[in-house]
């Protein structure tokens, strides 16, 4: 049974989404404000965390800030879904920028939640069941089991998600790949329209590997194509 942290300071809403996930197999922990939000996610070991953006104590971007901030490998990987004010295109890309795998604008349909919560789950289980203890590109090398990239034997830390766009552009090194697969592929659901996500969590992913050497050509975006991983790298 997977276990759920959901941090959201609506009652009414947390009552509802609750009942719901436990009816769809989920076990749920409940925090209504950043603080003991954040104290839960750092003493407990979660699968997935439901993260509103405005919260008392600590709002959501500063309970994501500082879980990402953390060198635990859960800090890093824990993936976090932001639920964001409907229509509020600003904080779904902060939020994602600074490090949440997904968003899902508020008031939102707990079928909806469940399917996205199903699709980073299936995600980690996929490469952690991997058959090939690991794949490379150049300097590159991913140990899907671990969670682990490196650059030149450096590790390198992504998130969930922005390690499942790159094992994604790494096993089609040298071919462009659109937003739509990459948005299957690695987020497990449909490229929605005036969706960002793909956009900003590449853009992660270059500054993070910019930040040990990498070129910043070295993912290159073919425009109304998608984004290509390039063969020669450095």
């Amino acid at each position: 049974m997977s276990h759920i942290l959901l941090v959201d300071d609506d009652t009414e809403l947390t009552e509802l989404l609750e009942e719901f996930l436990v009816g769809e197999g989920f076990a749920v922990t409940v925090a209504n404000d950043g603080g003991r939000g954040l104290e839960l996610a750092r003493s407990q070991p979660f699968d997935a965390l439901v993260l509103d953006v405005m919260l008392p104590i600590h709002n959501g971007f500063d309970v994501l800030r500082k879980l990402r901030e953390e060198s635990g490998a859960n800090s890093q990987s824990l993936p976090v879904l932001m639920l964001t004010a409907k229509g509020d295109t600003v904080d779904r890309i902060v939020g994602l920028e600074m490090g949440a795998d997904d968003y899902l604008p508020k008031p939102c349909n707990p079928r909806e939640l469940a399917a996205r919560l199903r699709a980073v789950l299936r995600r980690g289980r996929s490469e952690a069941e991997a058959v090939s203890d690991n794949l490379s590109c150049g300097p590159i090398v991913l140990l899907p089991r671990e969670h682990q990239c490196t650059w030149e034997s450096q590790p390198v830390n992504l998130t969930g998600a922005e390690f499942s766009v790159l094992k994604v552009l790494v096993e089609h090194a040298g071919e462009v790949v659109s937003k739509e697969v990459l948005t299957e592929e690695a987020l497990g659901r449909k490229l929605m329209p005036y969706d960002r996500s793909i956009d900003v969590h590449v853009s992660n992913i270059r500054k993070k590997l910019a930040g040990h050497g990498a070129s910043r050509e070295l993912i290159i975006n073919i425009r109304g194509a998608g984004y290509m991983l390039t063969k020669s790298q450095g």
